[in-house]
C-alpha cells in the first residue's frame, strides 16, 4: 500500500498547518483557560472548506476523502485539541452518516449547511446508563403519525449546546436490543429539545460536553436516518470513521508534544550545555518520534481503506488504540523533559497532557478497542 501523499494532499495538509499555526494556535491557551467555545476557529476552518471535507461538491463540500480529513484533523489538533474535536465530530460523526445513509431529500436539506459551517453537527449515542454497551440505550422513539416522539437523556455530547443538527440514536422497539434502535436527524430547534448540564472537564476545556434532554421531542418521520431498526448498524459504521478521526487527533496532540519537547531541549541548559545533548533526552525524543510515525501510518491505512469502501473496523480500532496510547506516552514524556516547568501553565505541555487523556476514553475506550481487535482476529 502506497502511503506517499499526492501533491493535492500535501497542499491540503500545508493549508491546514498554516491556518492552525497562524489562527488557531495563538488562541489555544486562552480558550482553554476561559473555557470559551472555539466558534471563531470553526468559522475560520469552514471558510477554508474544512467543514465539508467529505461532502460532495454538488452539496457545497470539498468532495475529498478520509485521508484528507485525517491530515486536516491532525494539523488542527496539533494547535488546539478543543477545536480539533469539534471539527472531527462535525465531519466524521454527523456529515459522514448523513452522506452514507441519508435520503436525497435529507442530503439536500442538511449537507449544504454542514459544508459551509452554517450548521454545526453533533452525535448523540451515549446515555447515563449506556456508554461502552451502546446497545443498552433507553431513549425511546414512538411513532405518532408522521412524527416520532422522543424521550430520554443523552450524555457526554460534544458540541451539543452549539450544534444545530444531531445524529441521535433512540429505541423504536423494546423487544430487540440491537435491532430495536433507529437513527434520527434532530434539529436543535425542534420542540422538546433541551440542553442539560455542562461537564467541567480535565481537558478539552474549550470543547463543550453536555447532556441533551429530549422531552416529548417531535421529530418528523422524514428525519429518520435509514430504515427503522438500522440505527445500531449506522452507529457502528459511523464509529469506525470517528475512531480514525480521534486517532488523527491523538497524533496531532502527540506531534505537538514532540515539537515542544525538541524546542525546549535545545533551549534549556543544565551542566553548561543544552539538555538536548544528553542521551536520556535524545532517547525520549527518538521514542516519541517513532511511535508518532507508526500511529500516523496506521491512521492513513484505515482512512484509505474507508475511502476505498473496504472493511476497516479492525484497522480503525488498531489505529485508534495505537494513536491514543502514543498521545498519552508523548504527553508524559513531554512534561518529564520540561521538568518542573512542564507542570506549569507557562508551557503548553501541561495542556497537551490533559487533552491527551481523553483520547483513550471516548470513541471507544482502550479496552473496547482491544475487544474489537481480538474479536476480529478470532473470527
Amino acid at each position: 500500500m502506497d502511503f506517499h501523499l499526492s501533491e493535492d494532499q500535501q497542499m491540503i495538509r500545508e493549508s491546514a498547518r498554516k491556518l492552525a499555526a497562524e489562527v488557531i494556535a495563538p488562541r489555544a491557551a486562552r480558550l482553554d483557560a476561559t473555557r470559551e467555545f472555539p466558534a471563531e476557529n470553526f468559522r475560520a476552518l469552514a471558510e477554508h472548506g474544512f467543514a465539508g471535507i467529505l461532502i460532495p461538491e454538488q452539496y457545497g463540500g470539498a468532495g475529498l476523502g478520509n485521508v484528507e480529513l485525517a491530515l486536516v484533523i491532525e494539523e488542527v489538533n496539533r494547535a488546539c485539541a478543543s477545536t480539533g474535536v469539534t471539527l472531527s465530530v462535525h465531519n466524521s460523526l454527523t456529515a459522514s452518516p448523513l452522506l452514507r445513509f441519508g435520503s436525497e431529500a435529507q442530503k439536500q436539506r442538511y449537507l449544504p449547511q454542514l459544508a459551509t459551517g452554517e450548521v454545526l453537527g453533533a452525535y448523540a449515542l451515549s446515555e447515563p446508563g449506556s456508554g461502552s454497551d451502546a446497545a443498552a440505550l433507553q431513549c425511546r422513539a414512538v411513532r405518532q403519525g408522521d412524527h416520532y416522539v422522543l424521550n430520554g437523556t443523552k450524555r457526554f455530547i460534544t458540541s451539543g449546546d452549539h450544534a444545530g443538527l444531531l445524529v441521535c440514536m433512540a429505541r423504536t422497539d423494546t423487544t430487540h436490543k440491537q435491532k430495536g434502535i433507529s437513527a434520527f436527524l434532530i434539529e436543535s430547534s425542534f420542540p422538546g429539545f433541551k440542553v442539560g448540564r455542562k461537564e467541567d472537564k480535565m481537558g478539552l476545556r474549550a470543547s463543550t460536553t453536555v447532556d441533551i434532554v429530549l422531552e416529548d421531542c417531535r421529530v418528523p418521520a422524514a428525519n429518520r436516518l435509514g430504515d427503522e431498526g438500522q440505527g445500531f448498524t449506522i452507529a457502528l459504521v459511523t464509529l469506525d470513521g470517528g475512531r480514525i478521526g480521534i486517532g488523527a487527533q491523538a497524533v496531532g496532540i502527540a506531534q505537538a508534544c514532540l515539537d515542544a519537547s525538541i524546542k525546549y531541549a535545545k533551549e534549556r541548559r543544565q551542566f553548561q550545555r543544552p539538555i538536548a545533548d544528553f542521551q536520556l533526552i535524545q532517547w525520549k525524543l527518538a521514542d516519541m518520534s517513532t511511535r508518532i510515525e507508526a500511529s500516523r501510518l496506521l491512521i492513513w491505512r484505515a482512512a484509505q481503506l474507508r475511502d476505498q469502501g473496504k472493511p476497516h473496523t479492525l484497522e480503525a480500532s488498531q489505529a485508534k488504540l495505537m494513536a491514543s496510547q502514543t498521545a498519552n506516552f508523548c504527553a508524559r514524556e513531554a512534561v518529564q523533559i520540561h521538568g518542573g516547568a512542564g507542570y506549569t501553565t507557562e508551557f503548553p505541555v501541561e495542556r497537551y497532557f490533559r487533552d491527551a487523556r481523553i483520547t483513550e476514553l471516548y470513541e471507544g475506550t482502550t479496552e473496547i478497542q482491544r475487544l474489537v481487535i481480538a474479536r476480529n482476529l478470532l473470527r
